[in-house]
């Protein structure tokens, strides 16, 4: 399905200069005082085989010694050295940045990992492909890469005309290379299928399409943004940036990506490589993958562009809403009418908690009465794992009964890697934070944050102080709960634009009895 994302062009309108444009506008200027070889010596004939990019599942590897964003990763890297430690870890392929302003690479690099390559094939050492990362604008820069040794070269949509990305990759076509086509925006998908039908029957091995979670004109990354376009894209696709874990490594295989691409994280720290690559290597496509990609999906149809022009460009967006805590048919019925995205299920030993039978018969009601596309996903909320609420919980989930587990100030274990699920963190001091940040390590794409009231689980009606979400929260796009009601729904998400709001006491009479014109008011003071 098409999809906008944050900092799209449909967001960003008519901004000054971006670093996308920035760096295109000053490579171009390189090309026309050095040429397209930029002052490096070429090789007159390529000097190695063939290895098919990406012919296996597996992950990609950069040698990448700075960015836009972070500034110096590694900016003493020796190519040939990094290169062998990504070889020895069974990477698949290795990708060289020959970008020289903002990355400070160089194709000496990529002529010196393409020969490493071409020793340890003939040593009968495991040789991975290679792949030319750079903002490629020229079909003659495709003969380069097969020249310096390159299996594959980045074609990025985004900075290419139609007729220009369909040139290109018909040029790597004639060298038996890969073109690894890099979607994000909702145009780039409509170029990746001119290129897939104007290769015909060889797009199946010729192309490699990657989604990047990074978007280059800010360089905000969202983990999201793969998952949501994964299933619009070819059997060979790729998740790229933001893998900065083994455990980031297994969500983006959950996904059903058959590669990841890992830059920065490698990088600056090589000894890493082995426990992405065994991770991801390690991991399959799974509910938890579904779950995320149903999300992502239902997010991005949120989205509409009022008017998409050179002049006047908006972005129109309400939060998803889950209301939590139903207890009654009637209330997640009618929650379900008004547009609510999630439903949220108690299995805790609180006044709101629900029982295994009026979830499975609830869950069957709504699926019998609403497509799947307008059925909220359903989850099931708790605090411990080992309790008999948890555990039934965790049962629903794995039979497919409930979409998704809340742990709800509880970390999952690794017994529960599969489980399609999401974490809550209750914070109400910058300390909490520190919790935050370590379930982002391990992983999780989205934390929901939630008032923190001791003894009390949630539903307390509390709100997290303002001042600690603005200085703590960061920019990872936002999920919150606590306090949240008609009355202040439209200035809290004014004021903190979150991407779900989770609200249970502030539609209520009673705990776990929805007050139906609450309901109402609240879903009526967010539309756009």
């Amino acid at each position: 399905m098409p999809f906008l994302v944050p900092g799209s062009r449909c967001q960003r309108g008519n901004m000054s200069e971006d670093i996308l444009a920035r760096i295109v506008r000053m490579r171009r200027a390189d090309i026309e005082r050095l040429g397209l070889d930029f002052g490096v010596e070429i090789p007159a004939t390529r000097r190695r085989g063939h290895v098919e990019f990406l012919g296996t599942p597996g992950a990609i590897l950069e040698v990448k010694r700075a960015s836009p964003s972070k500034g110096d990763i590694a900016p003493d890297l020796d190519p040939v050295g990094i290169a062998t430690t990504y070889a020895e870890a069974h990477a698949q392929a290795i990708s060289v940045l020959t970008e020289q302003n903002f990355f400070k690479g160089s194709q000496r690099d990529l002529i010196a990992v393409a020969d490493l390559m071409q020793r340890r094939s003939e040593q009968g050492l495991h040789a991975c492909a290679v792949l030319r990362k750079d903002f490629l604008l020229f079909e003659d820069e495709i003969d380069i890469a097969y020249r310096c040794g390159a299996d594959a070269v980045l074609l990025i949509a985004r900075i290419l005309s139609d007729e220009q990305l369909v040139k290109m990759a018909k040029r790597a076509q004639s060298f038996d290379m890969q073109a690894f086509v890099e979607v994000r925006e909702a145009d780039d998908l409509r170029k990746l299928k001119l290129v897939t039908d104007a290769l015909g029957d060889a797009a199946a091995k010729t192309i490699v399409a990657g989604v990047n979670s990074r978007d280059l004109a800010t360089f905000h990354t969202d983990p999201l943004v793969p998952a949501s376009v994964r299933d619009d894209l070819p059997a060979k696709a790729v998740f790229e940036s933001g893998i900065h874990s083994a455990a980031d490594a297994d969500y983006a295989r959950s996904l059903g990506f058959t590669g990841i691409l890992v830059g920065e994280a490698v990088a600056k720290n090589p000894p890493l490589a082995k426990d992405v690559v065994s991770a991801f290597e390690g991991g399959c496509e799974n509910a938890k993958g579904k779950f995320w990609k149903d999300f992502a999906e239902r997010r991005n149809a949120k989205r509409l562009c009022k008017e998409c022009n050179d002049e006047t460009i908006q972005d129109v967006t309400r939060p998803m809403v889950k209301i939590c805590g139903i207890t009654r048919t009637e209330d997640g019925m009618l929650a379900a009418e008004l547009g609510a995205d999630m439903l949220g299920f108690v299995f805790s030993k609180t006044k709101r908690l629900t029982t295994e039978e009026f979830v499975r018969d609830f869950a069957a009601k709504l699926r019998a009465s609403r497509s799947p596309e307008s059925s909220p996903l359903l989850v099931g909320v708790i605090t411990e794992t080992e309790s008999p609420e948890g555990q039934t919980a965790i049962k629903l989930a794995r039979e497919g009964i409930l979409d998704a587990v809340q742990f709800h100030g509880v970390v999952p274990g690794a017994e529960f890697a599969d489980l399609p699920h999401y974490c809550a963190a209750r914070v109400g001091e910058e300390s909490d934070f520190d919790k935050v940040a370590a379930l982002r390590k391990s992983g999780e794409p989205r934390i929901l944050l939630d008032a923190k009231v001791e003894g009390v689980p949630g539903g307390t009606g509390k709100q997290i102080p303002e001042s600690l979400l603005r200085e703590k929260a960061g920019d990872i796009p936002l999920w919150l709960a606590g306090g949240i009601n008609p009355e202040n729904v439209a200035e809290i998400t004014s004021k903190f634009g979150p991407e779900l709001i989770d609200v249970s006491s502030g539609v209520e009479d009673a705990p776990g009895v929805k007050n139906h014109e609450k309901m109402k008011k609240l879903m009526a003071q967010l539309r756009p």
